[in-house]
């Protein structure tokens, strides 16, 4: 059964880029939903150490929304450039998530700049080729590094808050990340974007999803490797 791209531009462009935003709209409603929520805990926790509480508009610029936002992000960008690279060389036989165990795969090949439509780095060659081949993996872990470090700025602000009404000293960004805090609230969350890699690759093998990419065909064997 042949399925029709709609004709009229809004149709299209709705259809064509579905996935994506809808995707978003979800992040941003549960951004949303936590920084309403947080910004109530959060004046709970200022009011018992007998601190003013902060309208919205000061939350959102807060160490504690930028931590509690960062914190998370840092996890999800990690997890992806980890898999990104790991699934460029390591297998799981029967996981429609990993490449065929002894069949060449169509993304090993070499990139050919004679294709008329070969994106830009592709036909430049040299190093800015080099770039655009590893593109994806380094943006993932660039946006990790960002977003590893706002969470210890974010941090730092409400640690040094509850250092400071607690009588005790102020720590500098490194002194922060340096503590057992940061890494609790960074490790608990690797874990988590670990365990759903594992989840997916793993589960992949025995149960299927009709009609989704991530899954093989229902009809599959569990022994078949890849899409």
């Amino acid at each position: 059964m042949t399925q029709h791209t709609p004709k009229t531009p809004l149709r299209r462009f709705l259809y064509q880029n579905g996935l994506s935003l809808v995707i978003t709209a979800m992040v941003l409603l549960t951004l949303g939903g936590q920084t309403l929520t947080g910004w109530h805990d959060y004046n709970i926790e200022l009011q018992d150490l007998h601190l003013p509480e902060l309208s919205l508009g000061e939350y959102v610029t807060s160490g504690h929304w930028v931590e509690a936002t960062f914190e998370n992000w840092e996890s999800e960008f990690l997890q992806m450039a980890l898999y990104v690279v790991l699934t460029v060389s390591l297998r799981q036989k029967g996981s429609a998530e990993s490449k065929k165990l002894d069949e060449a795969e169509d993304v090993d090949r070499e990139p050919d700049a004679s294709k008329p439509d070969a994106p830009w780095p592709v036909r430049q060659g040299g190093a800015v080729l080099w770039l655009y081949r590893n593109s994806l993996s380094i943006a993932f872990f660039l946006l990790f590094l960002g977003a590893f470090f706002l969470h210890g700025l974010g941090g730092t602000e409400v640690y040094n808050i509850e250092q400071q009404a607690n009588g005790k000293p102020p720590v500098d960004l490194l002194g922060y990340m340096a503590t057992s805090r940061f890494w609790f609230e960074s490790l608990q969350n690797w874990q988590s974007e670990f365990l759903s890699i594992v989840s997916i690759v793993v589960l992949s093998i025995w149960l299927r999803q009709h009609g989704s990419p991530e899954s093989k065909p229902v009809d599959a064997p569990h022994g078949e490797t890849g899409k």
